[in-house]
């Protein structure tokens, strides 16, 4: 682009030397201070006759804005609290400068414009370097980050009593962090929620947030994921900075593994900066920050590690499905706005499976079935019209027939009876999940290892006693207790031979099966003690489980 400077005659220079001038001299007018100073005496009388029209101050000085338009001044030193304490004196705001730059940018624009005109150029097409440039730079991306005022209250979430439990101790840290701090504790400076989708973990998340009434930050994993270089660490800091800012605050960072995956393997060097940048900011945290960093998950399995160590997500809570107490405290906040005449516990009980999602999407189909029936009560019969809708929509629920929960209860209560009799670690078995922890220690014993295998096998051996067969939900069961065997056999050489053979698999499960079915035979009072209470509460943890067992043998 080639340019064509312009010439100035003398007329011109003239005319800008005298633009200076006038600049100087507009700037001289507005900036000086023409109040007068007056003594204390005056300043009583002005205040005593009730003279004063606006008051302000700036610097060492306290200016009186007089009636009579008038301006005078006075060393605030001078002015007793007493006599000015029915005055209001604010900040001097509004000063000469701000008109003066105001000005020097209408002049300069116009000077700008009278230059523009006069240039010349001789090719207005552009070229290839400012194509390039234009497609390659992303766009400047916002960093306003502004928090959320959460709404949502513990009460308006129904079946979270554990979950609330775990935490009140934060929501008091927030609310009172100098109680901690003068005790010398930290509380954690991440707390990640594991679970399903659909059990309400965003608004538990909200809940903490408006319990605590503090500021609430609100991203989802994915927002983090740029096609740009760099772009995901920014946003990472902006965030933080912003909750700094407001502390003390929450931040919660939805779906958290999809950028704190794993590290590794298939590399994606943007996803990898962001999660950096993530454990950078939450190593940089000062025990006085203020600020708790609250993420979700539905599989905390494919995490980077360096996310779960200590000092970053400190806590874990896992939000399972509700039992059926639980689903009927959902049930409860779901209909307390819909007329409604059935057994809503009759409902908790046919709706295992369901999550807090679930049983929103069951209480509106049946109230819209309701209305489209014209009747004026939902009942249990607009409930059960709907059920195989729900179930089978886009969502497809799981949902246990009469049958089906039969078959479960018996089947947990053997895996239960195993796990205690074994004493292997676990808080709680409910009638869809059961966390017990894998063998992982090293050096790994062999009875340690038949341990975990036997309660894998407990299910379908529990089954069978009672049933003569077993349901398909016993897959993952079976795949575990494989393994185990299979790494028994060829890897520790804990066959009947060191040297593995595929004879040595098949009689080590077989052997294993036979002892347990034998072994819940014995027991059946407290296998089927256990099926009781699963099938009231469709929870039991261990501690009721061994004190159930103790009280029967």
């Amino acid at each position: 682009m080639n340019v064509t400077w312009p010439n100035f005659n003398r007329n011109q220079l003239i005319l800008a030397a005298s633009g200076g001038i006038v600049i100087v001299l507009l700037l001289f007018a507005l900036l000086r201070d023409s109040a007068d100073v007056v003594t204390l005496d005056q300043a009583s009388k002005l205040i005593e006759n009730n003279q004063i029209e606006k008051a302000f101050s700036e610097g060492e000085y306290t200016y009186f804005a007089t009636k009579d338009n008038g301006v005078v001044k006075i060393a605030s030193s001078q002015l007793p609290r007493e006599l000015t304490s029915h005055l209001i004196i604010e900040p001097k705001g509004g000063s000469g400068w701000g008109w003066f730059f105001a000005f020097f940018v209408l002049i300069g624009g116009a000077g700008y414009w009278a230059w523009k005109s006069k240039l010349g150029f001789e090719d207005d097409v552009p070229t290839e370097t400012t194509v390039v440039k234009a497609v390659s730079e992303p766009e400047a991306t916002s960093s306003n980050v502004t928090p959320v005022k959460s709404t949502v209250r513990f009460s308006d979430i129904g079946g979270i009593g554990d979950v609330k439990e775990e935490l009140e101790e934060i929501i008091d840290f927030l609310r009172n962090p100098k109680r901690y701090y003068s005790f010398g504790a930290r509380m954690p400076r991440g707390v990640l929620l594991v679970g399903p989708p659909g059990v309400g973990k965003t608004m538990i998340a909200k809940a903490v947030a408006a319990e605590a009434d503090v500021p609430f930050f609100y991203q989802s994993g994915a927002s983090f994921v740029q096609i740009y270089v760099g772009m995901g660490a920014k946003r990472v800091s902006e965030l933080f900075n912003a909750a700094k800012k407001n502390a003390p605050s929450i931040i919660f960072i939805d779906e958290i593994d999809a950028v704190g995956k794993k590290r590794g393997g298939d590399r994606n060097d943007e996803r990898e900066g962001t999660l950096n940048q993530l454990l950078t900011e939450m190593d940089g945290f000062e025990d006085t920050s203020g600020i708790v960093v609250i993420a979700a998950t539905n599989n905390i399995d494919v995490m980077d590690a360096a996310l779960l160590r200590a000092g970053r997500f400190d806590r874990r809570i896992f939000v399972e499905l509700p039992t059926a107490s639980e689903r009927e405290a959902i049930l409860n906040k779901y209909l307390r706005t819909i007329p409604h005449e059935l057994s809503i516990s009759d409902v908790a009980k046919m709706t295992v499976g369901f999550n807090g999602a679930s049983l929103a999407a069951l209480v509106n189909e049946a109230a819209l079935l309701c209305m489209r029936q014209n009747e004026i009560q939902v009942k249990q019969e607009h409930f059960l019209a709907v059920k195989d809708k729900v179930m089978f929509g886009k969502k497809k629920i799981a949902m246990l027939s009469d049958e089906q929960r039969r078959y479960q209860v018996r089947y947990q209560a053997g895996k239960v009876f195993a796990a205690t009799w074994f004493d292997l670690p676990y808080e709680k078995i409910t009638l869809t999940n059961d966390a017990i922890t894998p063998p992982t220690a090293e050096p790994q014993l062999r009875h340690e290892i038949e341990a975990h295998v036997r309660v894998h096998l407990a299910g379908i051996a529990a089954s069978h006693l009672r049933f003569g067969e077993h349901a398909s939900n016993a897959s993952h069961d079976l795949g575990v207790a494989k393994e185990l065997i299979h790494a028994m056999v060829y890897d520790y050489g804990m066959g009947s031979t060191i040297q593995p053979t595929h004879e040595d698999e098949a009689n080590l499960t077989e052997r294993l099966y036979n002892e347990m079915s034998a072994l819940l035979e014995r027991h059946e009072k407290v296998v089927s003690k256990f099926e009781t209470i699963l099938d009231e509460y469709e929870h039991i943890s261990k501690a009721l489980a061994k004190a159930t067992m103790n009280e029967i043998l």
